[in-house]
């Protein structure tokens, strides 16, 4: 097998075990998740969208442009983009480059993003970029546990083979402050916690382009 080819089975093992995961993981934030995306509309970037989970909680008139730099992805998200009506394209690439234009979009959506790019830093600013004056940014992440906490500690511990197996997910990255210290003319970020194994911190909210 060759490294092209044993990238590729991974990314394909990956897009079907993510798939599997959401079934667990979203009853549990489907309330929080309709909250935030059920009012927004106009032109909608969705990075790292996944599977296509977050159709289900937007208004099907939305513009929608999903990011993926998985292509494995692509099957889901086509199904369930048509199972809900939504009107999309989908774009190969990185959330650290988006192939997108300045001031080009209403709304960008990240769930679970920060935790696995490269470059969370890089990525808020190119999200900054694409949006239009007066745009946001809308998120829900896992972060990292409290300093001394079990979770915390756990999370320490699986890190090393939680990234290796995710997919570069990070579980102990503290997402809340890297958004805070963005730029972003107003920033909301209410902490809560699921009941979900290693990962039960997490962050919702969203930040206001000026």
């Amino acid at each position: 097998m060759t490294q092209s080819e044993f990238w590729g089975l991974r990314r394909r093992w990956f897009a079907w075990g993510i798939n599997q995961v959401m079934k667990v993981y979203e009853p549990r934030i489907a309330e929080r998740k309709l909250q935030l995306f059920g009012g927004l509309n106009g032109r909608i970037l969705e990075i790292g969208p996944g599977t296509g989970v977050n159709f289900k909680y937007l208004n099907p008139n939305v513009d929608w442009i999903g990011l993926e730099y998985n292509q494995y992805m692509f099957p889901y998200l086509a199904r369930e983009a048509d199972r809900y009506g939504i009107k999309h394209e989908l774009v190969q690439g990185s959330a650290q480059e988006m192939p997108l234009p300045d001031n080009s979009v209403d709304y960008v959506i990240g769930t679970l993003v920060l935790c696995s790019v490269p470059n969370p830093v890089q990525v808020l600013r190119e999200i900054e970029r694409v949006l239009k004056p007066g745009g946001r940014y809308v998120f829900v992440e896992h972060v990292a546990a409290e300093s001394g906490t079990l979770t915390g500690m756990i999370q320490s511990v699986v890190k090393p083979l939680w990234c290796c197996c995710a997919d570069g997910c990070h579980p102990d990255r503290k997402s809340w402050a890297t958004i805070e210290t963005a730029g972003f003319a107003e920033v909301a970020i209410d902490h809560f916690k699921l009941k979900f194994p290693v990962v039960s911190p997490h962050i919702s909210g969203y930040a206001l382009k000026g």
